[in-house]
């Protein structure tokens, strides 16, 4: 297994993904062709079974430089070891709070003697003849950082080994300091901040999407390391919104 979108993040790289919601295969794959660096597929807030997570990694077209993560639904030892079997390339964790959150997430990606991960690789392994001496090395763990309490304890999950990138989720951060909805707000803009200053200092990863509160030229201009753009449903409703407004049409 070698994981390119791992070794572009620490060269320094900033990469851009997009959130893949949509249970349709034809539009990953559409996708899949368009130069994201990233999909993220979503089983925590999209409708997406295992079957359909599979599905759609097998759609992504073969000459793709996108590689497939997958955020889990929860910090769990079996959501976490199918979608890798699967073949997934790394995961996102949701709600990461405190150091033995981060350090589950990253014991739930690994073999024994360093982890918890149950040895069946399946279709990961498939074509991969080396999978099981690589996959603990080149597996990517992304920690969601969504809380007041994540943030108050960041430099202790950004020194876990094996967490590569913390990633903020705006919305529910938002959330957590009491303003819902509101990711402009200067509470939440300055923990977003300081979770960005804590994983430079670490030297690891940095990620956000575009509900940050902040355009997306900004964050880039910063260097976050993943920035996500949209989503597959949000694109189709922008393209049929785009194309009436071209034509005249009100609706």
């Amino acid at each position: 297994m070698k994981n390119e979108l791992k070794k572009r993040m620490y060269a320094g790289e900033q990469l851009y993904g997009t959130w893949i919601t949509v249970e349709s295969p034809i539009m990953t794959e559409l996708m899949s062709s368009l130069g994201f660096d990233y999909f993220i597929i979503d089983t925590e807030h999209a409708p997406l079974d295992h079957m359909m997570v599979q599905t759609l990694m097998q759609a992504m077209r073969p000459d793709t430089k996108t590689t497939p993560l997958v955020r889990v639904w929860w910090n769990d030892l079996v959501p976490i070891k199918r979608v890798l079997d699967l073949g997934a390339s790394g995961i996102m964790v949701p709600w990461i709070n405190n150091k033995e959150d981060a350090e589950l997430a990253v014991k739930a990606t690994r073999y024994a003697p360093a982890g918890l991960r149950g040895c069946g690789p399946r279709r990961a392994a498939m074509f991969d003849p080396d999978y099981l001496k690589t996959a603990d090395q080149e597996i990517m763990v992304v920690c969601q950082i969504e809380t007041k309490e994540a943030v108050a304890n960041i430099e202790d999950i950004c020194s876990v080994d094996g967490v590569d990138c913390v990633y903020i989720g705006p919305a529910d951060l938002s959330a957590s300091h009491g303003h819902l909805g509101n990711m402009g707000h200067p509470d939440v803009q300055a923990a977003i901040d300081k979770v960005y200053d804590a994983a430079k200092a670490a030297g690891i990863g940095a990620g956000i999407h575009e509900a940050s509160g902040k355009s997306i030229p900004e964050r880039m201009a910063k260097a976050y390391n993943l920035v996500t753009l949209g989503n597959d449903l949000v694109y189709a409703k922008k393209g049929v919104q785009a194309q009436f407004k071209k034509l005249g049409i009100e609706r």
